[in-house]
């Protein structure tokens, strides 16, 4: 609420198939000093195809915590669409940082609630900034580990090997690095 009070002309987008959750957090808003009117409700979308291209009709991913955005976080990144998270200390909580660490966008991993609101607000409202995001995002898409389907194949064949070869000559079981 702090950020939509904060951004002039925007609007949180949340999923919208809980009418309860829904009509409590409109509730909030309002007696936050917030029209709830700027929350949008999006239902889901059968085909992937359109929940993907839907995702071009924002600007910026501000990803929940404790528990972090998992696979909408790859399907807002496949998308283009940068993501703000903040990493705590379970597994829930740094999903999105690691699949951000992957793309090389650790400048989009805060810390604290103070560091993950002043990041939202910072490439809210510098439009320079944002798109110097959005235009790594769109290069490191195709460059980096995230979504290199033949790189990751080519790894897990050489640690299914690994694990193969271990196994013939009856060494210990280990952790593989891949």
């Amino acid at each position: 609420m702090r950020l939509l009070k904060k951004v002039e002309g925007s609007v949180l987008w949340l999923t919208g198939d809980n009418f309860t959750g829904a009509k409590n957090l409109q509730k909030e808003a309002n007696q936050r000093g917030v029209d709830s009117n700027r929350l949008i409700f999006a239902k889901a979308m059968p085909l992937l195809a359109d929940h993907l291209a839907r995702h071009k009709s924002a600007d910026l991913f501000i990803d929940t915590f404790p528990y972090c955005a998992h696979t909408t976080c790859s399907d807002a990144l496949w998308s283009c669409l940068p993501i703000v998270t903040r990493m705590g200390q379970s597994f829930e909580s740094r999903v999105a940082g690691s699949i951000l660490s992957a793309i090389d966008l650790s400048e989009l991993i805060s810390h604290t609630e103070k560091e993950y609101e002043d990041l939202a607000l910072k490439l809210a409202t510098n439009s320079e900034k944002l798109s110097e995001i959005r235009n790594k995002l769109k290069i490191n898409r195709n460059t980096k580990p995230l979504f290199n389907t033949s790189l990751y194949t080519k790894n897990i064949e050489s640690a299914y090997k690994t694990i193969y070869e271990k196994y013939l000559n009856k060494l210990p079981i280990e952790n593989i690095e891949i």
